[in-house]
């Protein structure tokens, strides 16, 4: 079974979001972000998004923009699933 970590996230004025535990960032763009964490997927959606940083190591990532949502989905590799049942 898989250690699941921590995971921290903030946002400031929706401009600045921050998240610890994160194990990878999948896909990016200027309007959407994907990671994951703890084996599930996490999208971040908004406006001139960019990456700030990641650290693989200690999880830590940042990245500034205009963020309109964040969504839990299923765990990565499967279909979404509703959030809570």
């Amino acid at each position: 079974m898989q250690e699941i970590k921590q995971s921290v996230l903030t946002i400031e004025q929706q401009q600045k979001l921050t998240m610890t535990g994160v194990s990878s960032v999948d896909a990016f763009s200027d309007s959407s972000i994907t990671l994951t964490v703890n084996g599930k997927r996490v999208q971040i959606v908004g406006e001139k998004l960019k990456v700030l940083s990641f650290s693989e190591g200690s999880g830590n990532f940042a990245a500034s923009g205009e963020v309109f949502s964040v969504k839990f989905g299923a765990t990565r590799g499967t279909s979404l699933k509703k959030l809570f049942q």
